[in-house]
């Protein structure tokens, strides 16, 4: 997990390195400034892949200049194709630069990858900038203060300094010196899988590989373990792979942590070096402001879930030599929440997941970065693994109905045989992140909110905020929060992440899974 920033042009460098600071936790190993004509270049570096001087970004040759916050995975495929150019560092990343040079404009489509990078050509003066078709890593842009030139950089927070109008840079998407090229649109499907043993195949080796592939690094790699399916897969699969015992870590609540106890049976099973980080409410209420602060959101679901794993990032920072995490995220989206269950076909079912898809950026996959990056540790996420997510979301949308009364399905059964896990946990009932963690948890922020605001508060709230008006004295309290350190920036989430209201048992005033009729054994 790096952290980079580009101006076009000359620019005040005060400005630009007020603005560049903001961001020094995401890389905290080394950090360089590159001012040209043509533009300044920052780049803050978290030490993952050739941790030599040779790795050190930004990259320069005779005729580009390239900053990239990713992990390729096709890294050695590349460097086979690409046999003759004269690398000069072990670094992954540097492999962008050679097929920028065979490929232009249509380089992306030969990443395997998640990534954001800003590339100048100095034979055309063009810039170029990307992001990954999901939006894995995270990228902003606007337009510089008094001219029509562009910033781009890690966070909007860097940014605010420097322009007007910042704009989370769209997924799948290649800025081509002024022109916007959708390279990627992850939700299209060109085949409809329908096939069960074919299906099942792919979903046990395309996530097997996807985790296999993310092990690679030059330093220590460990895995967060909620107990829940997902991450628990994630750490079973790496545990299978893995030369010796992985190491995982948990997080709950010191009162009434659900997680916890499954996340030992995962541990035990596996036998991985495990460690637990224990919460109290006081955490929980010291930790919200600087929460709110990295993540650059005020949504509630995404504000409760990032709490448990901010704190458990700032665990593992303090406690273990681990610099990069592989978590569990995006298997909601494609196999299906608990509210899913109430989708009234099967075509609604991936018209949302197709929608939750689009929209992950803004919601859990920002929140994995920045919890992770504001503690200088690296996000990895095998369910966002391009083959994977493309093989998923071609399944026949029937099959992802839940008509067995066990949502996930397909994912559960492709496993079933490995005896990769308990049977209690592969057949677990989902629990959100932010309820697992706890139920006390989201209990007390409630509380605490019903302490700091009255109901005129909160009749109020349409005139002072008539963007994503906060509608509980929870997420009036988060957009209070939000507002004292990004004023006039409520436009960086389009909506609050809610289940959608539209379907039978889905119009709700919380978007925890515990206000649904059928949340049943998520909570024991």
């Amino acid at each position: 997990m790096c952290g980079f920033m580009f101006a076009q042009g000359i620019v005040d460098q005060t400005t630009f390195l007020k603005g560049f600071d903001t961001i020094a936790h995401r890389g905290p190993d080394q950090s360089r400034i590159i001012t040209q004509p043509f533009g300044t270049f920052g780049f803050h570096r978290l030490s993952i892949m050739d941790i030599s001087e040779n790795g050190m970004q930004p990259f320069v040759t005779p005729d580009y200049i390239l900053m990239c916050n990713g992990e390729i995975y096709n890294e050695q495929q590349l460097k086979k194709t690409f046999a003759s150019y004269p690398f000069f560092s072990r670094s992954d990343c540097e492999t962008i630069l050679p097929l920028y040079n065979k490929y232009g404009r249509y380089m992306c489509k030969y990443l395997d990858a998640e990534f954001a990078f800003v590339l100048f050509d100095k034979n055309k003066q063009l810039t170029l900038a990307a992001r990954d078709p999901i939006g894995i890593r995270p990228m902003f842009y606007g337009v510089i203060k008094g001219s029509e030139k562009l910033a781009f950089a890690s966070e909007a927070k860097s940014l605010i300094p420097l322009c007007d109008n910042i704009k989370p840079f769209p997924i799948g998407t290649l800025y081509y010196g002024g022109e916007w090229i959708k390279y990627n649109d992850i939700t299209e499907i060109k085949e409809t899988l329908s096939d069960m043993d074919d299906i099942l195949t792919r979903i046990n080796i395309g996530l097997s590989e996807a985790v296999k592939k993310r092990m690679m690094s030059d330093v220590p790699i460990g895995y967060l373990l909620s107990g829940g399916l997902d991450s628990s897969l994630v750490c079973a699969l790496a545990a299978k792979y893995a030369d010796s015992p992985i190491t995982t870590f948990a997080v709950g609540m010191k009162s009434d942590a659900i997680d916890l106890k499954y996340a030992r049976m995962v541990a035990s099973k596996i036998h991985s070096r495990h460690y637990e980080a224990i919460m109290t409410v006081e955490d929980v209420i010291a930790a919200l402001p600087y929460v709110i602060y990295h993540l650059e959101s005020y949504d509630i679901t995404t504000v409760r879930a990032s709490i448990g794993m901010y704190l458990l990032c700032k665990y593992i920072h303090q406690h273990s030599e681990v610099k990069v995490l592989l978590t569990g995220e995006i298997s909601d989206e494609l196999f299906g929440y608990k509210y899913t269950d109430f989708a009234p076909s099967a075509e609604a079912f991936m018209e949302e997941s197709k929608k939750r898809m689009r929209e992950l950026y803004m919601y859990d996959v920002l929140r994995a970065d920045r919890c992770i990056a504001a503690w200088s540790l690296e996000a990895r996420v095998p369910f966002g693994d391009l083959t994977f997510v493309r093989d998923v979301m071609a399944i026949d949308g029937k099959l992802k109905l839940n008509t067995t009364g066990k949502g996930k399905y397909l994912l559960r059964k492709a496993f079933e045989d490995e005896d990769l896990l308990p049977s209690e946990i592969l057949w677990r009932e989902k629990a959100a992140f932010s309820d697992a963690v706890g139920h006390s948890m989201v209990d007390e922020l409630k509380k605490a909110a019903d302490r700091l605001y009255s109901d005129e508060d909160l009749k109020n709230a349409k005139n002072k905020y008539p963007h994503c008006t906060p509608f509980t004295k929870e997420s009036l309290w988060y957009r209070d929060i939000f507002e004292k350190f990004y004023p006039e920036k409520a436009s960086l989430i389009s909506t609050y992440w809610m289940p959608n209201p539209k379907w039978e048992g889905c119009n709700v005033s919380d978007p925890s899974a515990r206000v649904l009729v059928n949340y049943g054994d998520s909570g024991k």
